[in-house]
């Protein structure tokens, strides 16, 4: 059993928020396709910063900024491959740095979980929340043979770099977070599954995984059992989604402010929600792991701690 494994065995723990709008609300351009991964590169500093504003806040589990980090992708943009696979390592470092930084980086203070997104997400057109490149008449679609090997490279880099947990994220389809399981045993790692699911548009007390696909109590407590995960549920979502997928089973939530990412576009739309005041009802429904995903600010997630901290 892993040391997250045993610290949800006694309590919730606080995720922290989202790291790359925090990123740049601090005034960083991260309009390119390697996102907050590029800052590991260009100013490693402000990821840093970026991480120990959400420790501050109350965070106890800091996700890393290698959800958009790939070998094939660094090396894109003018990396050696032997300096891309130093770069998602040091995603690690660099999260512990923070712990150190607030002076919490004694064992059980800070929880580092390596940030393993979805292959669609390395595409950087909003894939993730499609899933088409699942789709079996998809050109170049990636079966999950082809899947798995994406995933076993950078979640070997991050286990190595010492992460306590990787967290599976933003998946948008079945398919895929079966091959992250098969890389997950491949690398000894034990993981979190986190979907990025919406509601059924004609039963929205129903979920759906961005391919569509029913997201039900009997599949979450399925990938619940398995040997590798310490947990599942859902992230890169409405809050609303959050709160129907607690009430299923799931036991981490992280959904997005509520705004809505136009991946064309390139920008969020929509209102924020006060997604701290739904935190209580997350726990109550036997949520362990909670925080915010996508423009969820350090001062929600310090509204998401008191609440964990109450109960």
């Amino acid at each position: 059993m892993s040391a997250v494994a045993d610290a949800l065995a006694t309590r919730p723990l606080v995720l922290d928020g989202g790291l790359a709008t925090h990123l740049e609300t601090l005034g960083h351009d991260l309009s390119d396709d390697l996102w907050s991964a590029r800052l590991l590169r260009d100013d490693p500093g402000a990821v840093v910063t970026a991480h120990a504003d959400h420790l501050r806040a109350g965070a106890e589990v800091l996700v890393t900024a290698s959800y958009q980090a790939s070998v094939d992708g660094l090396v894109a943009h003018g990396a050696a491959p032997a300096e891309a696979r130093r770069l998602i390592a040091s995603s690690v470092t660099r999260a512990r740095e923070a712990a150190d930084l607030v002076g919490r980086g004694a064992p059980g203070e800070v929880w580092v979980a390596g940030s393993v997104g979805p292959y669609g997400a390395v595409l950087a057109g909003g894939q993730e929340y499609t899933g088409d490149y699942l789709d079996p008449s998809a050109p170049g679609r990636l079966d999950r043979a082809a899947l798995r090997a994406f995933h076993a490279e950078r979640m070997a880099l991050l286990v190595e770099a010492g992460a306590d947990v990787l967290a599976c994220e933003t998946v948008p389809g079945w398919l895929e977070v079966e091959a992250m399981l098969d890389a997950a045993e491949a690398a000894g790692a034990d993981v979190w599954v986190s979907l990025t699911a919406v509601a059924d548009p004609t039963e929205p007390s129903r979920l759906r995984t961005r391919r569509g696909e029913p997201v039900d109590a009997a599949r979450v407590a399925e990938v619940a059992a398995h040997p590798r995960v310490v947990a599942v549920g859902v992230n890169c979502c409405e809050p609303g989604v959050a709160t129907t997928a607690a009430a299923l089973g799931a036991t981490v939530v992280y959904p997005n402010s509520g705004e809505v990412w136009d991946g064309a576009a390139r920008v969020w739309r929509g209102s924020p929600e006060p997604v701290e005041g739904l935190a209580d009802g997350w726990l109550a429904a036997g949520a362990r792991l909670v925080g915010g995903c996508c423009r969820v600010t350090p001062e929600q997630v310090a509204g998401i701690a008191a609440v964990a901290a109450g109960r």
